[in-house]
């Protein structure tokens, strides 16, 4: 690798804060170390461990250098890339010939930068003519985005920047544990309990998070949308609703109130564990102060019933005013680095750039006048992330892979790693030899975030930028000279540039005069500005045409809502089990989760020494009386078996979690691999699988 003589502003790799850092050459110009950027306002210089260690992937010692082909002894051997890009144009080919187009999937990933994310969109649907893509930032906040779009008629993780969550009065925080997995956000939560404001956690943990609330709730997994409505009933009941802003801005409250005032208190103890005066000590704090807001994450998303569920959150914050006001709103903390950018511009099965439904006729026009190809060319919507997955082998014989290890982060793994397996033909992008990869037939090294220039938005809808600090070592591509290179391959010589910022002006077109609209935002205004809110439309706001163009839009719906008539709409939900429950043959509750010192799949981070001195391996979090029932001794292995396999990892004994549950992390592959486990249930609208509550048993192994 080779760095260039100057230290380059960029942002961390890994979750969606995307926080500020600066990469500085060390003596010698081969490495570089990381320094805190204190003026970027995400993160304001703090950094975690992963972002402190982030460059340590960077090293030819654990990553991908060269190009591999699977031989016909079926080992993985070094290769040219001529040869590698040969070999999957072929493999593609033939299976689109032999099969139709649909026979070859695409699958992306929430890292990937939104230059990416829409070339392979692009690619997916003009050079393969392939319904079939989609992206593994559907099992990250799919459910949230479903129910922002029923609800205020548009998607975006927050409609608010996080300065202003100090500044509010009350937060109720659902399914998160900030302090492991986004630590430097939890000083916002610490400033605005300094500020005199109130923090309720909701989780079946006790984790470090909830230990800084002023009150923790501990429902019984897959039961938040009782929860939720049983807040709701008390707020109704006690009248704390606020009729002027509901009767102002608001429609469909009647049914949202018949449906939260079948959910009495009483009720709702029973099914979420919860004692009624709990519940009314929460509906005390959140109606006290002027300004609240919720704020949910996977825990309530990743579930069968997640956007009723996120949904119920949203009606809490309508009934009491509690939206489209300053200091005010429902947000979804998203958590992969670029979750938000990279479902908006077009990996995701129903989705054009832009944020435009794919079944939309204008939307199709639009975007296939900017490609310059028939409207009618472009294929429809495809198979959601895990219908994919599971129709490999079967209806989709050929997978192009980019940036996802789903061997380790899908739900049911084994099932998917079979399915994998049965594929005619497997090519794999990544910049690590991940455990997906490792059953392609043709790996491809591909640039890292230090390698490349690229944009990515963060879950304030915050677009940033990332500079090349580092040229790649030989032998390694960027993404979008593996789309270039293939597209050619396949008789689409044009299209497909290598230059991020080409690629990022024919983004902004594309998306010109759709929900997520970019086409106000360049990359010297990035600079500029420390990231442009979107939307931010090419509208010049100077009658004197000084070239000043729209500012941003940092708080959405203060105004209206981005619905036709401007008003939210209430959704009636109500409460349903999870798609299972407890029985004598599995008499537990699972739920999964991540540690502070690990990422997602940890492809990357089980490959940092100083993190794996942190988190070395998988767990199974037990409290101490289903300890002693089972017979269970700290640092034993337990093996936990659902439906879909089984699990071995050493117990972790603590008072911090509900009796009735077991939690274990899914960073790891092999025989602790918590997806081993978990459901693939869907929501019926995200198509969000159900990672966050499965039965089980749990024994001593």
């Amino acid at each position: 690798m080779h760095t260039s003589d100057s230290a380059t502003d960029t942002h961390c790799p890994y979750c969606a804060l995307q926080c500020g850092m600066r990469l500085r050459p060390e003596p010698g110009g081969a490495t570089v170390a990381v320094e805190e950027r204190a003026d970027f306002p995400v993160n304001r210089g703090a950094l975690c461990g992963k972002g402190r260690t982030a460059p340590a992937v960077l090293s030819s010692r654990v990553r991908l250098t060269e190009p591999l082909v699977r031989t016909h002894a079926g080992r993985l051997e070094p290769a040219t890339w001529e040869e590698a890009l040969d070999a999957v144009a072929a493999g593609l080919t033939r299976t689109s010939r032999a099969y139709g187009p649909d026979a070859v999937g695409v699958f992306g990933g929430g890292g990937l930068t939104n230059e990416k994310a829409y070339a392979l969109g692009k690619f997916a649907r003009v050079a393969l003519r392939t319904s079939q893509i989609d992206y593994n930032g559907r099992f990250c906040m799919s459910s949230a985005a479903a129910a922002h779009q029923r609800a205020f008629g548009l998607d975006r993780g927050l409609p608010f920047p996080l300065e202003d969550i100090p500044r509010t009065g009350c937060v109720i925080l659902v399914g998160s544990n900030l302090a492991e997995t986004m630590p430097p956000a939890l000083r916002y939560l610490t400033e605005l309990k300094a500020n005199g404001g109130t923090l309720i956690v909701i989780d079946p943990r006790r984790t470090r998070t909830a230990e800084q609330a002023d009150l923790h709730l501990a429902p019984r997994p897959g039961t938040d949308l009782a929860l939720a409505l049983g807040l709701l009933h008390l707020i109704v009941a006690e009248g704390r609703t606020d009729a002027e802003f509901i009767a102002a801005r608001t429609t469909g409250w009647e049914g949202a109130r018949a449906a939260a005032m079948a959910h009495w208190p009483e009720l709702v103890e029973r099914i979420t564990g919860i004692p009624v005066p709990r519940l009314r000590e929460a509906v005390a704090m959140f109606c006290a102060p002027e300004s609240a807001m919720v704020l949910t994450a996977r825990g309530p998303e990743q579930q069968s019933k997640g956007t009723d569920t996120v949904g119920a959150w949203i009606n809490l914050c309508l009934a009491t005013g509690r939206a489209g006001r300053p200091l005010s709103g429902y947000g979804c903390l998203t958590g992969q680095g670029n979750g938000q950018g990279g479902r908006e511009h077009g990996q995701k099965a129903d989705q054009l750039p832009g944020y435009r439904k794919l079944t939309d006729p204008a939307a199709r026009a639009h975007v296939a006048g900017v490609w310059g190809v028939d409207p009618d060319a472009l294929p429809g919507p495809g198979r959601s992330a895990y219908e994919l997955l599971d129709a490999l082998g079967t209806d989709v014989k050929a997978l192009l892979l980019m940036g996802s290890n789903p061997v380790v982060s899908a739900p049911g793994a084994a099932h998917i790693e079979d399915r994998i397996r049965s594929l005619d033909f497997l090519a794999v992008a990544d910049v690590v030899l991940s455990e997906t990869a490792a059953l392609a037939d043709v790996v491809l090294p591909v640039t890292q975030w230090a390698e490349e220039t690229g944009t990515t938005t963060n879950l304030e809808g915050r677009v940033l930028l990332r500079r090349r600090a580092l040229t790649a070592p030989p032998g390694v591509r960027s993404d979008l000279d593996v789309l270039h290179g293939l597209a050619a391959r396949l008789g689409v010589e044009k299209g497909f540039p290598t230059e991020p910022e080409e690629v990022f002006e024919e983004l902004r077109r594309a998306s010109a005069g759709g929900p997520a609209d970019y086409s106000g935002i360049t990359y010297a205004r990035i600079e500029a500005e420390q990231g442009v809110f979107w939307p931010c439309p090419d509208v010049a706001e100077d009658p004197e045409g000084s070239g000043a163009s729209h500012a941003g839009t940092p708080r959405l719906f203060l105004d209206r809502f981005a619905t036709e008539d401007g008003r939210a709409r209430f959704v009636p939900v109500s409460h349903r089990d999870a798609a299972e429950v407890p029985d004598a043959d599995y008499p537990l509750l699972l739920t999964t989760g991540r540690v502070v010192a690990q990422y997602q799949s940890g492809a990357q981070t089980r490959r940092v020494d100083e993190l794996n001195a942190a988190a070395p391996g998988p767990f199974v979090e037990l409290h101490p009386r289903l300890a002693a029932r089972i017979g269970a001794v700290d640092g034993s292995p337990l093996a936990v078996t659902s439906r879909r396999g089984r699990a071995v990892a050493p117990a972790r004994i603590t008072d911090t979690i509900r009796a009735d549950t077991v939690f274990m992390p899914f960073h790891w592959p092999g025989e602790g691999r918590a997806n081993t486990l978990t459901n693939p249930a869907l929501d019926p609208t995200s198509r969000m699988p159900e990672f966050k509550v499965c039965a089980v048993r749990v024994e001593p192994a």
